[in-house]
């Protein structure tokens, strides 16, 4: 993990029992890609169910409409998904 990651989630990937979702911006500060592939890399590894999407060019709150950082087409995309994974898993 990096730096960035004070306690590695790593650590708890074998004790995750429910499916994850996982919609991030390429450009995020305080996520940074490669904590994202090693998360996914791990999950694959254990087996997990799990869905990790990285937009490019989006940075930290893409989808959040009140914010600067909104990019209406990134968010509309994280929201189908939302719904379907919501639709697929708990309901």
């Amino acid at each position: 993990p990096s730096e960035s990651m004070a306690v590695s989630p790593l650590a708890d990937v074998k004790d995750i029992k429910e499916p994850v979702l996982g919609l991030y911006g390429a450009e995020d500060q305080g996520i940074p890609v490669k904590d994202v592939n090693d998360m996914k890399a791990a999950m694959a590894a254990a087996g997990k169910t799990a869905d990790f999407k990285i937009y490019p060019g989006a940075p930290h709150g893409f989808h959040a409409d009140y914010r600067p950082s909104y990019r209406p087409d990134k968010a509309a995309d994280g929201w189908a998904r939302l719904q379907a994974w919501f639709k697929k898993y708990l309901v």
